[in-house]
């Protein structure tokens, strides 16, 4: 059985054929399907100059379906024609199509997979329509991100209707849900058993230090943190953050000089630090040098997987009711839960917990048993035995490897369907 995963997360070789993902979630994601299939093929875009470091893809089975580099949709549809071809190639030579959404390439994979008989499975990842409130485009640019989200929209919705669909979170499911075409909630996540840590506790020492991780953005509400800190700083807190990830694009390029800006503003530009993005492997261990984990995210989320990341560290975790978080977070259970997103509420939350030894630790204790229900391995599972009869098929329950171990080569081969046309 060859499942075929179509997504916009960049991939590249290696000299040993080994395959990299930039970021690291999507890589561990298929890793995690791996198993219960012979073959999986990946359309996505695959770099020609990649970076240093990344997270790879473990699995033996795993292959690549390159397609040109693009970064968005502003770069894809420009290389519609050039892609076209090989999307709908690829789309009909696997036996299930996968698709993770939004996403630009996924409606015309799912239309030549429909045309050729094959049954198709999609994951609603995020909301796009939600998210237009916080964007900062103007004039024209605004007009086609606005455009772009309906046809996304659009597209969505007609593939839900033809397609067993599962969704990040209570708000995404709710959306899509629909009598003739029910959706299935599930809870996507970056981690395994190993990532679990042990500690009871942290604020152990007088300095408190706090991390957000997200890609830097005008949607993910990080303005409100220097404000934060410095309002901290004000009531003898001591208090520094640092805040790790990408920055997306322009608008977040122009979010980043404006944290920076407000930081030196506001006196706290030594507390204040955008460290960039970091590769999975590396983010995680670094969860537990922090003694609190802060995410003041605005609407069009749905549940942000570094939430679990956090909770398997052992941090407590201060966010938003945004999006479909709230169906994941108990408020002062398994984290604290913010009514807006905004400096007040986001300081108040964090003296509180430095400040409650019972909270803080009632807090990690719930966060402990969130992560060990969402790893990686139980989402698999719990979507598989859902896919499984749908195919009316058993698949594989014995993992072709190891999932952690050495990787043989997976370049060329029969999976590399699309790579001579990719490459013309």
């Amino acid at each position: 059985m060859k499942l075929g995963i179509v997504y916009h997360m960049p991939f590249w070789r290696d000299q040993q054929g080994v395959l990299w993902e930039l970021e690291g979630s999507f890589a561990r994601y298929v890793d995690s399907l791996a198993p219960y299939f012979d073959e999986i093929s990946l359309c996505v875009p695959e770099m020609r100059n990649p970076p240093a470091a990344g997270s790879r893809i473990r699995a033996a089975n795993v292959r690549l379906a390159p397609l040109p580099f693009f970064d968005g949709p502003a770069q894809f549809y420009p290389r519609l024609p050039r892609m076209a071809a090989t999307i709908v190639r690829w789309a009909s030579s696997v036996d299930v199509l996968h698709c993770r959404v939004p996403t630009p390439a996924a409606f015309l994979a799912y239309v030549a997979a429909r045309a050729a008989g094959t049954p198709v499975f999609v994951l609603v990842v995020g909301d796009l329509r939600a998210l237009r409130p916080s964007m900062t485009y103007r004039g024209a640019k605004k007009a086609i991100w606005a455009t772009y989200t309906e046809l996304e929209e659009w597209c969505i919705r007609r593939m839900i209707r033809h397609a067993l669909t599962f969704a990040n979170g209570a708000a995404l499911t709710r959306k899509h849900d629909a009598p003739a075409s029910p959706v299935i909630e599930t809870k996507t996540t970056t981690i395994d058993a190993h990532d679990l840590a042990v500690r009871a506790d942290t604020c152990a020492g007088p300095a408190i230090r706090l991390l957000a991780v997200s890609r830097i953005d005008p949607r993910k509400g990080l303005r409100c943190l220097p404000d934060a800190v410095a309002r901290l700083g004000s009531s003898g807190y001591d208090v520094s953050l640092d805040i790790i990830g990408p920055v997306a694009g322009g608008a977040g390029a122009a979010e980043r000089e404006a944290i920076l800006a407000d930081a030196v503003r506001l006196g706290v530009v030594d507390r204040v630090r955008c460290v960039g993005a970091l590769p999975l492997d590396q983010l995680l261990p670094r969860y537990r040098d922090y003694d609190l984990f802060v995410l003041p995210t605005l609407p069009g989320e749905g549940i942000p997987r570094v939430l679990l990341e956090a909770m398997a560290a052992g941090l407590p975790v201060i966010t938003t009711r945004a999006g479909g978080i709230a169906s994941l977070i108990a408020h002062e259970r398994n984290g604290i839960l913010l009514d807006e997103s905004s400096a007040p509420a986001v300081s108040a939350a964090v003296a509180r917990l430095v400040d409650s030894a019972r909270l803080r630790q009632q807090v990690i204790r719930g966060g402990y048993e969130t992560a060990r229900a969402h790893t990686l391995e139980a989402q698999a599972a719990r979507m598989m035995a859902v896919v499984s009869p749908w195919l009316a098929t058993k698949l594989r329950d014995k993992p072709p490897n190891d999932g952690r171990g050495s990787q043989r080569s997976n370049a060329g081969g029969a999976g590399d369907v699309a790579s001579g046309a990719a490459a013309s």
